[in-house]
């Protein structure tokens, strides 16, 4: 099979894109000025990351299942933490069993912490059984302490 090849010595330039709409004008250089004039997000203390939520996962963490020698956050009790209005949580949690010896205090134990914490006016807490608890819930740490990693 042959090709038939043509040598040219010059070939044109193709002609540029115009970037500017008008001919001569300086070009500003505004892809960086909304984001540049942004102030930063103001923290929500009621949100996940926010001051108020973390002094409540930190008062959930004080609170240890008598029989586990693991806070009740890393087992995995802690189903969910809601602070709104910057005053009122709800704590939705479940326990190992229906049947563990702490199922009428430990929620009581839950609120009365919770409430006490500063910024915390009162306190819910939902004491669910569905999806029900199982060792997959446990943290890492937790998991670590009992010796199943």
């Amino acid at each position: 099979m042959t090709y038939d090849v043509e040598e040219v010595e010059n070939v044109a330039s193709p002609p540029k894109a115009r970037v500017d709409a008008v001919p001569d004008a300086p070009r500003e250089r505004d892809y960086l000025s909304g984001f540049l004039a942004q102030t930063p997000r103001e923290d929500a203390p009621g949100e996940v990351g926010g001051a108020l939520y973390e002094a409540v996962v930190d008062a959930l963490k004080e609170i240890y299942d008598p029989e586990i020698p693991v806070n009740i956050y890393d087992l995995g009790l802690i189903y969910g933490v809601e602070v709104a209005d910057a005053s009122h949580a709800v704590v939705t949690m479940t326990l190992t069993t229906p049947h563990c010896p702490v199922a009428e205090s430990m929620p009581a134990e839950v609120e009365l912490r919770v409430a006490a914490v500063p910024g915390i006016a009162t306190c819910d807490v939902n004491l669910v059984w569905d999806p029900p608890w199982d060792p997959q819930k446990m943290s890492d740490d937790a998991k670590l302490e009992l010796g199943m990693l």
